[in-house]
């Protein structure tokens, strides 16, 4: 049940890209003379001011947080709001392919900081699962050696992916193993807003300058899509059923998030593209769409295929 639960999560996410892409594409046309770091900075400021609102009336009739669900909250907030700042401010120096699979290292980062946290070995079927994720996601983004090179888009997604990896260890963490997904989620949504507040301002180039990016009805449109499907549901499903598996196990199940987009995107772009008045072409289907997403597959298959008797030893 939850590897179902956070498999929908990664569908949730997948809709992000085509979603980011045109609202990218709307706010370059009416702001040419935005900064990257400053539009990324106003959408996690009101992508997760919106999402936390949106949740306040539940967590209200919850009666309220506990210290561990507030602490664990706003580690979430730190790591992921981070994370998804250098993401988003990524994408504008470098290919969305490329920022797709190098975000996919948390996959790799995980198990290494586990195995050095417990001095121990990952095993043989993580490494494989490891590595198929890896090729997949570099078949399914195009990625070939010549074309990867580390500029500011490169070395910014691999600080994220880092962060995202600290972000998922932190729902593996026993000691909030009683903490409840919905205020958990509240915490995180209101902590990223609070982080991004003086970030925001600090890179607009006047006070008047942050109310401009959502001046449009496709803007706030857009940003309420992300705000619903891939803000508060998807981190909802994150934050409530990650905790039952491994974080190595969601590290990589989280990595089906790019055949979740590579679906997406052969039919989404037009559609949103005409919505928005912006030209947005359809993606087609590839050979290399068709392999990256079996390996990927395939990997999560490989984890989650555990003999009974290795579950029950000591």
């Amino acid at each position: 049940m939850p590897v179902f639960f956070l498999i929908i999560a990664c569908a949730l996410w997948g809709l992000s890209f085509p979603l980011l892409k045109v609202l990218n594409l709307e706010q370059a046309a009416r702001l040419p003379a935005a900064s990257s770091l400053f539009l990324a900075s106003w959408l996690q400021f009101a992508r997760f001011g919106f999402a936390a609102v949106l949740v306040l009336p539940f967590v209200i009739r919850q009666r309220g947080l506990s210290k561990l669900e507030i602490r664990q909250g706003l580690i979430l907030a730190f790591w992921g709001g981070l994370a998804m700042w250098l993401q988003a401010d990524a994408l504008a120096y470098t290919e969305a392919s490329t920022s797709a699979f190098l975000t996919g290292a948390y996959c790799v980062f995980i198990p290494l900081w586990t195995s050095f946290r417990h001095r121990a070995h990952p095993g043989s079927r993580v490494i494989i699962a490891t590595l198929m994720v890896l090729i997949g996601g570099a078949v399914l983004s195009g990625i070939r050696p010549d074309h990867l090179s580390l500029g500011r888009g490169e070395v910014e997604t691999l600080g994220a992916a880092l962060l995202f990896a600290f972000q998922i260890l932190t729902l593996e963490n026993p000691k909030y193993a009683t903490n409840r997904g919905l205020p958990v989620s509240f915490m995180m949504f209101l902590g990223v807003t609070v982080l991004f507040i003086p970030i925001t301002l600090s890179t607009a180039p006047s006070l008047q300058a942050c109310f401009m990016p959502g001046a449009s009805l496709p803007a706030v449109l857009l940003v309420s899509c992300l705000t619903v499907f891939c803000s508060v549901g998807a981190y909802l499903l994150m934050n409530t059923w990650q905790p039952r598996v491994s974080a190595t196990e969601a590290g990589l199940i989280y990595t089906s998030e790019p055949a979740f987009t590579a679906i997406y995107v052969l039919f989404l772009p037009v559609i949103l593209g005409k919505w928005a008045g912006l030209e947005y072409a359809n993606e087609k289907v590839s050979i290399s769409m068709i392999v990256g997403g079996v390996l990927i597959l395939a990997a999560n298959v490989i984890m989650q295929w555990k003999p009974r008797a290795a579950e029950s030893a000591p």
